[in-house]
């Protein structure tokens, strides 16, 4: 019974990833992200990302998880409607790699929909975070409240322009959605902007894969992150 369950695996598992069995570095991610690629139940709208997120971010108050905000209490299809003006207006969909940089790539429409990668936000911080980086801040010229987010110029080695911060506190989760991406796009983000991804077969540049593997061990994977 034990051989069997590890076999398995949970929910499934031992089936879903049985292709990548046995590799190892390289090879492990390219069968990985063949996996992931041609998974369809993770292709949903980038209008059913909305409802989605009723599931996968709300908060034990129940009001919306912002990604970006520590001040805010959105209510799910409620408060995803109108216009910002400050922090706190509304909340909308945030592509934690820019939509500008996978523009022409062959998964683009999907890119624009995998809630891998795109989170609730809210929009003016979203707006100020633009298509900059996520790095670290040395010198911030906009924060957001309580700092709990910021941008400015970049104090992480290897990378002199403006970046944008998240807080420390979602740091692994970002690090572990670019390995996604990296994993899941192989053959398309060595094109992706800001000489965040590269043509190296791990998928970044040097200086960026440094900090991601710096923010994952940061900020481990918690029960929500599992979830």
């Amino acid at each position: 019974t034990i051989g069997y369950t590890w076999a398995q695996g949970p929910n499934g598992s031992g089936t879903y990833y049985q292709s990548a069995n046995g590799k190892k570095g390289a090879e492990l991610k390219t069968a990985l992200g063949k996996i992931l690629k041609f998974d369809k139940s993770r292709n949903i709208s980038y209008d059913g990302l909305y409802e989605a997120y009723k599931e996968t971010d709300t908060r034990a108050d129940g009001f919306v998880r912002d990604w970006y905000s520590k001040s805010t209490k959105y209510r799910h299809g409620i408060d995803n409607k109108g216009n910002y003006k400050k922090e706190g207006d509304m909340y909308n969909r945030e592509h934690s790699v820019p939509q500008s940089w996978f523009e022409g790539s062959a998964s683009q429409n999907i890119l624009k929909s995998d809630i891998m990668h795109v989170v609730p936000t809210d929009g003016y911080v979203n707006n100020m975070r633009g298509n900059y980086p996520l790095a670290e801040v040395q010198d911030a010229t906009y924060e957001s409240n309580d700092t709990y987010c910021k941008r400015g110029s970049c104090k992480t080695t290897g990378y002199s322009s403006t970046v944008f911060e998240p807080n420390d506190e979602i740091k692994g989760d970002m690090a572990r959605m670019y390995m996604y991406m990296v994993t899941c796009y192989e053959d398309e983000c060595a094109g992706w902007g800001n000489s965040v991804f590269s043509k190296d077969k791990n998928g970044f540049s040097s200086w960026y894969l440094d900090m991601l593997m710096r923010w994952s061990a940061l900020d481990p994977i918690d029960d929500i992150e599992i979830a």
